[in-house]
């Protein structure tokens, strides 16, 4: 993986923004790296995190996401929850459990997302929630939002550009330039 750039914050720039927000850039070559991207991404989550992905078809979500649950140490395979909407995968040491949601056959909002009861899990576990922008913002001042971006198109190409962005006070002190180490 290609250093990120430097992580930038609004307010450092006189940028006058509702929520502060830190940035850093990562491109990832192959599905392997981007495995690794999640397990480093899981040495800096803990207990009450929400993360969001973002990105097309076939951009790595789940593959982020195996990697983040082999970095958590949770228990059974990290599959794609698309067809039942979320999967629970309790922790197999002292971690938290890693909830792992699809949104993407649900509708805008987050009145569809209240059956899941994220808020209820929130507190207790890591939430990661693909296709979620525009769905589970409310849920929590204080989120990571992953956007990834790949070609499109017919292309065998497997570079992917990562920007993460973490959202609220809770993140404003994290270096994630740490995730391209």
């Amino acid at each position: 993986m290609e250093a990120p750039a430097a992580p930038r914050n609004p307010a450092e720039t006189g940028a006058v923004t509702a929520v502060q927000a830190v940035t850093a850039e990562i491109v990832v070559n192959s599905p392997e790296q981007m495995k690794e991207l999640g397990r480093r991404l899981a040495e800096l989550l803990r207990a009450g995190d929400l993360v969001m992905l973002t990105g097309e078809l076939g951009a790595g979500k789940t593959t982020l996401t195996r990697g983040l649950g082999e970095g958590l140490g949770v228990r059974g395979a990290v599959t794609s929850p698309t067809f039942v909407i979320a999967r629970v995968h309790p922790p197999l040491g002292g971690g938290p459990p890693l909830v792992h949601v699809d949104a993407y056959r649900l509708g805008g909002g987050l009145d569809e997302m209240e059956d899941l009861d994220l808020d209820v899990s929130l507190s207790d576990s890591v939430i990661v929630v693909e296709w979620g922008e525009g769905k589970v913002e409310e849920l929590t001042d204080d989120r990571l939002h992953l956007l990834i971006h790949r070609a499109v198109g017919d292309t065998t190409d497997e570079v992917r550009h990562v920007v993460v962005t973490g959202v609220g006070e809770r993140w404003g002190s994290v270096d994630l330039g740490v995730l391209s180490d």
